[in-house]
């Protein structure tokens, strides 16, 4: 397959949105030079009471992506790499390569867009844009798949706090404090959990403990554990369905807060958006795949809330998500952007 035509007008924006750091909450330079993108372009647009920067137009389609990116400095730089030249910096994947993608192709083909802010800690610009305006007809969610790759599926995400207390006493005494208690709840939930380490990770709960802290109280008279958790939830569950069997570990002594729960969510392929993929990177020599993402994304938020086809595209390898080597194959970018055009064109 040959390589797409260099798209000077999509690498040129990616560097100078990748060169603006935008680490969750502190998005709005790089939100001012995405929308002044728009605003060159004749585009009407605004930056909303949030953050979020919104060209709203033809709604036959919604393509949406978001600005922050996690911390981290990695030197913006253009490398030579095996496949031609490389954009390295953070954001340049995850997922300021999709944004771009899709902002360009929005304005060459008049469709609705978002830049949402907020995705990499709560999701914040997609849950106001959801309150705040009706479902377009199709969504087309911008993260990392490659330029031939397509994902319908996120698993959901379940967050919580085990807080215990118990009475002091010498450790020498045989009954559980708050501590054993905490592990004791948190072994029995990976057991609970455990299933068959055969299935795919997808169809499958994860549950990962992120954080412990527990000891003695300032006054010596208790010990007082917490324990942030986090558990993954496969379409075959729903998020009250896995809280309910995590509680049902508690021993009594204990409880969780359950503070976020995202739904998880599998589209269906035979969609007209996945359709048009389909045909879109077949025309440009591609070979379509279908992914399913084992972690949790912003297209989680857009089916909890909008009866509409959608699918997550992007280009990049997700694999350098977060990394510190973080970089995007330019070519990635040329074909995802004449991608997204086509089908921009085709639900038109």
């Amino acid at each position: 397959m040959s390589d797409a035509t260099p798209d000077e007008e999509a690498r040129d924006l990616l560097e100078t949105l990748v060169s603006i750091p935008s680490p969750t909450p502190e998005e709005a330079e790089c939100a001012e030079a995405l929308a002044a993108f728009f605003e060159d372009h004749g585009r009407d647009v605004f930056i909303d009471e949030v953050g979020n920067v919104r060209a709203p137009a033809d709604d036959s389609v919604l393509y949406t992506s978001h600005i922050d990116t996690v911390p981290g400095d990695i030197p913006v730089r253009v490398e030579d790499g095996e496949n031609g030249p490389e954009l390295w910096g953070r954001g340049s994947v995850d997922a300021k390569g999709p944004l771009v993608a899709l902002a360009v192709a929005a304005v060459r083909t008049g469709v609705s867009f978002v830049g949402v802010v907020g995705e990499e800690v709560d999701s914040r610009g997609a849950r106001h844009l959801i309150a705040e305006r009706e479902a377009p007809e199709a969504v087309v969610n911008g993260e990392p798949s490659g330029w031939d790759g397509i994902t319908l599926g996120y698993r959901g995400i379940l967050q919580g706090t085990y807080v215990a207390t118990s009475e002091s006493g010498h450790t020498s005494r045989p009954e559980n404090n708050a501590i054993q208690d905490a592990i004791a709840w948190w072994s029995a939930v990976e057991e609970t959990f455990g299933g068959d380490e055969y299935d795919p990770v997808f169809e499958r709960v994860t549950a990962k403990p992120v954080h412990i802290e527990g000891g003695t109280s300032d006054d010596g008279l208790a010990v007082e554990t917490t324990l942030d958790a986090q558990l993954r939830v496969p379409p075959s569950y729903s998020t009250d369905e896995v809280r309910e069997l995590a509680d049902a570990e508690l021993s009594g002594s204990g409880t969780v807060n359950w503070k976020d729960a995202v739904e998880p969510t599998m589209q269906s392929p035979r969609t007209a958006v996945g359709r048009a993929f389909r045909v879109a990177i077949r025309e440009a020599g591609g070979d379509p795949r279908l992914l399913r993402k084992t972690g949790t994304a912003d297209m989680n938020i857009f089916a909890g809330a909008w009866d509409c086809p959608m699918a997550t595209y992007g280009p990049g390898d997700s694999d350098l998500d977060h990394a510190p080597d973080e970089h995007l194959e330019l070519r990635e970018l040329d074909r995802a952007t004449a991608v997204l055009e086509a089908v921009a064109e085709d639900l038109q």
